[in-house]
């Protein structure tokens, strides 16, 4: 394959890693080894439903004197890491008091202990805390924290001063448990008394130091990549059991699978979150080391869209527009961009009665079957429908609201993606 326990003992520990490199400077090397993002999440604007419980969100104050603890799948590995944490929807600056990298108790997701001894400083241009401005993003100096392929991650971080603003950034989303404590507590091994809440805050990506033929495939999407109707914690959407399927084969275990989905965002307008034709540049083109792009997204426009024949004609071209657009921009950062068709909705209430939400699927998966715009087609449809009402998810693949898969469906989106797309 060819491509391109205390916070004071711990920061102690950073001062050694500090004097080995240039502050934030890159890891020194011989090769061609860069940074590769392994894991991400789709930044969005917090809803009031996902907001940290209280105490943790009070008096207009978001995380004060609190620790948030979160664990995350990272799909390669490497030598060293370094996170991202994101402010892009922040009222205000977030503040970081400190942060740790560890490995989570017993290696599993979702859970609050650490393994004993685990725990590394994270350091910003050699300091302990940061502050990410409204808007913006933090990088982290390098960590040397090697990290196995779909290895979990704890990532814990401590504000002091909390967020002075209740809007804040997260990924509701996260099909993972996270903790909530108060005071500082980014170096304990146990949490004890911590507040669960199935969502992620703040941070963003994460990047390893990888070998020269390590690269990124992005998924574009929405709640069918997200993950709705997977396990909590068992990391089965179809991104990850395409990742797991990936590390069986030496020519595809140097490729990262980097979910860049949210639930109910849609391409071009409504929906959650900043639309994909509006994130492209941030999700997908500002990623580090992305050689591929999955485009599997479109189905809430439709389903947003009026029933009506002016309604089904408008929502295709605009679709198509768009899916030309992400193709075109993707192309001039040489990425190569594979489309996914759209799956049946049939008895969800996105099916109307009148069939036009159905005809403009079938038009919109038409075009990206035959135009020869995408490098590649998934053709996702035809895999997930029923033979004898394929308007239709099969039954054994349908979470129950004809819309969303199960463990068993998203295995079958990752079974029908040709390895030999992700080996040149």
């Amino acid at each position: 394959m060819s491509r391109t326990s205390s916070i004071v003992g711990l920061v102690a520990a950073a001062a050694l890693v500090v004097t080995s490199h240039a502050i934030g400077a890159e890891p020194s090397s011989t090769s061609a080894e860069h940074w590769v993002h392994s894991w991400a999440s789709m930044p969005q604007l917090t809803e009031s439903s996902n907001m940290p419980p209280a105490p943790f969100t009070q008096n207009g104050v978001v995380l004060a004197n609190a620790t948030l603890r979160q664990t995350v799948h990272v799909s390669v590995g490497g030598s060293q890491l370094r996170l991202r944490f994101s402010n892009a929807f922040g009222g205000a600056p977030l503040p970081i008091t400190a942060v740790t990298v560890a490995q989570p108790r017993g290696g599993q997701a979702g859970v609050s202990g650490i393994e004993p001894g685990s725990a590394r400083p994270v350091m910003f241009r050699g300091k302990a805390s940061a502050v990410v401005q409204r808007g913006a993003q933090v990088v982290s100096d390098p960590i040397p924290f090697p990290v196995q392929a779909q290895a979990n991650l704890t990532v814990t971080m401590y504000s002091g001063q909390g967020q002075a603003s209740t809007d804040i950034t997260s990924h509701p989303g996260s099909r993972t448990t996270s903790h909530l404590v108060a005071g500082n507590h980014v170096g304990d091994e146990a949490l004890s008394g911590a507040t669960p809440t199935d969502h992620w805050y703040f941070l963003s990506g994460v990047e390893v130091w990888s070998g020269p033929d390590t690269a990124a495939l992005v998924v574009l999407g929405d709640s069918l990549s997200d993950g709705r109707g997977s396990t909590t914690n068992g990391n089965n959407r179809w991104p990850d059991q395409l990742l797991a399927r990936l590390q069986t084969q030496p020519d595809t275990a140097d490729v990262a699978v980097v979910n860049q989905a949210a639930g109910g965002n849609s391409v071009l307008r409504g929906g959650l979150g900043p639309t994909a034709l509006s994130r492209l540049d941030r999700d997908v083109l500002a990623q580090s080391g992305i050689a591929w792009l999955v485009v599997f997204e479109g189905v809430n426009d439709i389903g947003g869209s009026p029933a009506t024949d002016a309604g089904r004609r408008q929502v295709t071209d605009e679709l198509i527009d768009a899916y030309d657009q992400i193709i075109l921009q993707s192309h001039a950062q040489g990425i190569r961009v594979y489309g996914a068709t759209l799956l049946p909705f049939g008895g969800n209430s996105y099916d109307d009665s009148s069939g036009y939400h159905e005809a403009a699927r079938q038009k919109v998966n038409d075009w990206i079957r035959t135009s020869g715009a995408f490098d590649a087609v998934l053709d996702f449809d035809q895999t997930t429908r029923d033979p004898a009402q394929p308007r239709k998810l099969k039954a054994a693949y349908d979470s129950g609201d004809h819309l969303h898969l199960n463990p068993t469906g998203y295995r079958a989106l990752a079974d029908a993606v040709p390895t030999t797309l992700l080996t040149s």
